[in-house]
């Protein structure tokens, strides 16, 4: 499939990805009918989906199943007036319906918008009026059905309800019901334009709103770098992305660029993680490639890996936040197996990752990805030298990258605080050093100045992250009078450190901080906590931690 889309698919260095990659983009290209369909055609009975759940249910899905029933979900959906360009949240979790009805939306020319099931009323009353959503499709538990029904008196533009069950309340369709008895799909005879939205999140954001980000129908083939050269698939790949549908991680890692390599997509539909059961998926299905965020390798290495069988993995990589030396060193020692960071954003695809002609340097997010013109700023606007700090942007001016988000939706004056002067300015800083590698720092926001000294957070917390002791962290600015700020951690404790939180751990904690990096960087202050507060993606909150101590 991969051949369809690009002259050159075997690269052997990053000049020469930089030089010879290039995507032919199709007029009026749709993921459901250009992939889905044509791999429905061509390889029928070739495997989409392994899915299996932690009842012990598994069911295996073809593409040609998959177009058939994404075909259903289309007709049942259209008999109840979706069609081009209208809203439809999808709260699934990890249900296998999601990738009927993404794909059904995506043939309908109708605009899909992955929810997580962690949302209350106020967050679906948020999102049903700021897009206009006209249909929720949701999984059939009463929790979820009881905010989404707790929403429509303040959601005057909602229309449909669907559960896919198992209960199916008043004022909700029965989406198997409906898909079984669904009339012949045809395509429409609108179709859709490459500059067409198709794909809506809510970012998460770790301040203000969630913002709507927009992609037009080209996005799919953004991620050709990610199925096929970040996490290097082939067809014979087995690849399991940790992910909540409603992420945007998990259009990254569960579907567009896995089916375009002919990988199969693994899903392991779970209500609660747990490293064990994790690793006994990844031994009983023979899991080839893995892709998680940091937390999910922190929790991986404290298992005792000697009793799994992990001979299948060939490949591993890891987004989300950035990654900590010691969870690399710490998995590779314990599994040969080198994990290939990579960095992107809700607005972006992947934008700097180590590919597998790149030597990994722990700690690194790796180089930028050749598909986007990346570079450093300053604060002034100039650009950043090797070693100096900046503001990672994403240069434009010669024409909109593959895969850069089309607006935030509605938002006019914020798409231009970001999108100006040719440039996308990502609020993230980081340096490189003199081998083109990136090193994250944190937000522009979360950057901390004390006694002259620019603070990562990111460095801070990867020295934290050495000590045994500590499990995950934190690192925030506190206001100081002499200093501006000083460097508080946040920490939670590993079990076996719960029992001594005290004075003297504290004072151990700093010591270590700064034998492992510069002194000045040590936190002064130190609060142990039971847990983090993130967002509903699991990305760490510092704002609210910064807003709790002011308030104290």
């Amino acid at each position: 499939m991969v051949e369809r889309f690009l002259n050159k698919t075997t690269f052997e260095s990053q000049d020469d990805f930089a030089e010879n990659y290039t995507v032919n983009i199709p007029e009026n290209f749709n993921f459901g009918y250009d992939v889905v369909d044509v791999w429905a055609k061509e390889q029928p009975s070739k495997k989409a989906i392994c899915w299996t759940n932690d009842q012990g249910e598994h069911i295996d899905f073809t593409f040609g199943e998959m177009k058939t029933y994404s075909d259903r979900t289309a007709a049942y959906f259209q008999s109840l007036g979706i069609g081009h360009g209208d809203k439809v949240m999808l709260i699934l979790k990890r249900r296998y319906e999601f990738w009927f009805s993404i794909i059904a939306l995506h043939k309908l020319g109708a605009v899909a918008i992955p929810a997580t099931h962690l949302l209350t009323k106020k967050d679906i009353v948020y999102r049903n009026n700021a897009a206009d959503i006209k249909m929720i499709v949701c999984a059939g538990e009463e929790i979820i059905l009881q905010h989404v029904l707790d929403a429509m008196p303040e959601s005057p533009s909602i229309q449909e309800l669907i559960s896919i069950g198992p209960v199916i309340p008043q004022g909700f369709k029965d989406f198997h019901s409906g898909i079984e008895s669904a009339s012949t799909f045809e395509r429409p005879s609108e179709q859709n334009t490459n500059d067409d939205i198709s794909l809506m999140y809510f970012t998460s954001g770790t301040t203000g709103n969630p913002k709507m980000v927009a992609h037009d129908f080209t996005y799919p083939l953004a991620h050709i770098t990610t199925g096929s050269y970040w996490h290097n698939l082939h067809e014979g790949s087995l690849h399991l992305t940790i992910a909540d549908t409603g992420w945007g991680k998990a259009v990254w890692g569960k579907l567009y660029g896995q089916w375009i390599a002919g990988a199969t997509v693994f899903v392991y539909d779970h209500e609660k993680f747990n490293p064990a059961d994790m690793l006994q998926m990844i031994q009983d299905y023979r899991i080839t490639s893995l892709c998680a965020p940091p937390t999910i390798f922190r929790f991986l290495i404290r298992e005792d890996l000697t009793k799994y069988d992990l001979s299948s993995l060939e490949y591993c990589t890891i987004a989300g936040e950035a990654l900590n030396p010691t969870v690399f060193n710490s998995f590779r020692d314990l599994t040969g197996i080198k994990l290939m960071e990579g960095f992107g954003q809700t607005e972006t695809t992947l934008t700097v990752c180590t590919f597998p002609w790149t030597t990994p340097k722990p700690g690194s997010m790796g180089k930028a990805n050749p598909q986007y013109d990346v570079d450093l700023l300053r604060m002034d606007g100039t650009p950043a030298e090797d070693g100096e700090q900046g503001e990672i942007v994403v240069r434009y001016d010669k024409g909109k990258p593959l895969g850069l988000f089309k607006e935030y939706y509605r938002d006019p004056e914020l798409t231009r605080q970001t999108c100006h002067d040719g440039i996308y300015f990502t609020g993230d800083v980081a340096w490189r050093d003199e081998d083109g590698y990136f090193w994250f720092v944190g937000r522009t926001d979360d950057v901390i100045k004390s006694s002259g000294y620019r603070i990562g957070p990111f460095e801070v917390e990867s020295a934290l992250m050495t000590h045994p002791a500590v499990v995950e962290c934190a690192i925030t600015g506190v206001p100081d009078e002499v200093r501006g700020q000083v460097v508080k951690a946040t920490i939670v404790l590993s079990k076996e450190y719960k029992d001594k939180a005290g004075d003297e751990l504290i004072k151990e904690i700093q010591q270590h901080v700064k034998k492992v990096t510069a002194p000045y960087k040590y936190p002064r202050i130190i609060e142990f906590v039971a847990e983090l507060p993130k967002t509903i993606s699991g990305k760490i909150r510092r704002v609210e931690i910064r807003d709790k101590d002011k308030n104290n």
